[in-house]
């Protein structure tokens, strides 16, 4: 199994940060930055082998690839995305298909959670593929819901959805077994063929609506935060000093 990082994304309310380098580069704590977490969760359960999907200033990434593997013990794999500023990650995602046969922990480059995230993931492998979940939190409309059908595994997930009828969040990290390599990139190569600004959560839904499982993953009650905003950023920077 490897470790995956998206990357790709410009972050544009996270200006002038993001004026001149990737969200996921984008400091969070000192000069320790998005990027730094995800990789050092990564290591620390023995994911040394990381595909990072990058795009929006790529070359930034490029720049610090040598440093970042000698820091965390990784070998990096760019995988270039070249729509990054006029397509969503639903295409991002699939650009790594090949990377799916192997095993992958997949994170979002936007998400501050500490390495007990990547540990539970771990710990609950069984479905082909299984979604970190907060279902602690209290919902609000901008989040990335779901909710679960009778034997607890994904029914639906999507940002379009009265958040008192969701049983949680889905927190950016996704385990997936090589077992869904084939059918994960095909939802994927649906979705964003049939609507380019679509999320690959948006792909998962379309693996579900053809039948495929999809488990999940409570993390319990663990502080962690998707940067979007500055505010966000002020939270990252706030829970990542406890890590």
């Amino acid at each position: 199994m490897i470790g995956m990082v998206l990357a790709a994304g410009a972050g544009r309310r996270l200006r002038p940060y993001t004026d001149t380098l990737p969200k996921a580069l984008v400091p969070v704590d000192g000069e320790t930055t998005i990027l730094d977490i995800a990789l050092g969760n990564l290591a620390e359960v023995g994911l040394t082998d990381v595909v990072i999907v990058v795009g929006y200033r790529a070359n930034a990434v490029e720049e610090r690839k040598a440093a970042l593997e000698e820091r965390y013990g990784v070998s990096i794999t760019l995988v270039h995305n070249d729509k990054a500023e006029e397509w969503n990650n639903a295409y991002s995602m699939w650009l790594a298909r090949e990377h799916f046969s192997k095993g992958v922990l997949m994170v979002n480059g936007d998400t501050v959670h500490p390495v007990s995230v990547e540990k539970t993931l771990l710990a609950s492998r069984g479905p082909d593929i299984l979604l970190a979940v907060d279902d602690v939190k209290t919902l609000a409309d901008e989040e990335m819901k779901i909710t679960l059908d009778e034997a607890g595994r994904l029914r639906t997930i999507t940002k379009l959805m009265d958040p008192s009828t969701a049983n949680g969040e889905y927190i950016g990290a996704t385990l997936i077994e090589p077992a869904a390599a084939e059918p994960l990139a095909d939802a994927l190569k649906a979705t964003w063929e049939r609507d380019p600004d679509l999320y690959y959560e948006d792909g998962y839904q379309e693996l579900v609506n053809r039948g495929g499982r999809i488990g999940v993953a409570p993390i319990g009650d663990v502080e962690w935060v998707e940067v979007d905003n500055h505010d966000d950023l002020e939270k990252a920077r706030r829970i990542a000093k406890g890590y």
